[in-house]
């Protein structure tokens, strides 16, 4: 099942089925008026829902056209927004690029930041900001949304709890980044709000490329047009979305619609940093890493972060080469306020 909300003026849109192709979607308001009122009654709200999405393919569900630019990210906004780092080769990258140690506990800890979650970007708003100095940069990634989750829930239940994915543009300014952690008090104004696929999924639409914790396949990120990214999710994922369940509920318990992201995706190349695509590598996905491996080769990064008037794609296709989710198509504009 396909999950969609579309504008319609408020701050949380109007909830859609969509049809596996992505051409076609059906209101459900009579069902759940919104993703999250879907997810608050879940045992129940998803099996209607399942079958207007049977019907859809059948041809017996009244639909309209869905068109992606019509849609707000699947949740506009969300009780809580969490953000691992899965992907530890992309923070040991980091930390090797200015000298820094890789902490042993860094490989059997998570790492997540608590993020803004009071308003998402839609996946082709644009990316408005103030100044593009302060080096803008896209981040590909996967993310779960979760019904209730207790607090200390084991590995099992933690992936039982999984109920939709997505993909996320966890946008950074990495310009701020240093002098906020610097502070030691995390991240706060060098993460603006994050964007999200137009289409969220249940776990079943992914066949074999979801084993209950691991989406294994491709995440293509296009920057200005070119391939700069064909990492796999499934690859070189150190903790998967079980793990980061268990992580975020180990002191607290997640409510219905929990969004837990799963960090930049990267992958290694022969126990090695990444390479560019152009060269027969997966790239990157996200430009900080390019420029850490371009810093670690030739002791400084050449790749520049986003200006205005840049523009990234980000997308994830099934082995028969259609889009999942829809795609996040997002250009950076300046903020007139």
């Amino acid at each position: 099942m396909k999950l969609a909300t579309l504008k319609n003026g408020s701050r949380d849109g109007r909830l859609v089925v969509v049809s596996r192709d992505l051409t076609k979607c059906s209101d459900v308001r009579h069902i759940a008026p919104t993703l999250q009122a879907a997810l608050d009654n879940w045992a129940t709200a998803s099996r209607r829902l399942e079958n207007v999405a049977e019907g859809i393919e059948a041809g017996a569900q009244p639909t309209e056209r869905f068109h992606e630019h019509d849609a707000m990210s699947p949740l506009p906004r969300a009780f809580q927004w969490a953000d691992g780092s899965a992907y530890v080769n992309h923070v040991e990258l980091v930390r090797r690029a200015r000298g820094a140690e890789m902490p042993a506990s860094f490989w059997t800890d998570p790492l997540m930041y608590q993020g803004g979650s009071d308003s998402f970007l839609g996946p082709r708003d644009a990316i408005c900001m103030p100044d593009e100095n302060w080096g803008i940069d896209f981040e590909g990634e996967v993310a779960v949304v979760t019904g209730d989750v207790r607090m200390g829930a084991g590995r099992d239940e933690a992936r039982k709890a999984i109920r939709l994915l997505m993909l996320v543009n966890d946008i950074s300014l990495r310009g701020l980044i240093p002098a906020e952690l610097g502070k030691g008090f995390g991240f706060f104004q060098s993460k603006p709000s994050s964007a999200f696929s137009p289409v969220a999924v249940t776990p079943d639409e992914l066949g074999e490329a979801w084993d209950g914790a691991k989406l294994s396949l491709p995440l293509n990120v296009d920057f200005n047009g070119k391939p700069f990214g064909r990492a796999n999710a499934g690859i070189d994922m150190t903790f998967d979305f079980g793990q980061l369940v268990v992580h975020a509920a180990k002191t607290r318990r997640l409510g219905a619609g929990t969004i837990i992201g799963s960090g930049t995706v990267s992958n290694k190349v022969e126990g090695g940093p990444g390479k560019p695509v152009s060269e027969g590598g997966a790239g990157y996905s996200c430009i900080a890493e390019i420029r850490m491996i371009e810093t670690i080769d030739d002791g400084n990064a050449a790749t520049d972060f986003m200006t205005f008037g840049d523009t990234v794609r980000i997308e994830m296709k099934d082995p028969q080469g259609h889009s999942i989710f829809g795609a996040i198509e997002q250009t950076v504009e300046k903020y007139d306020g």
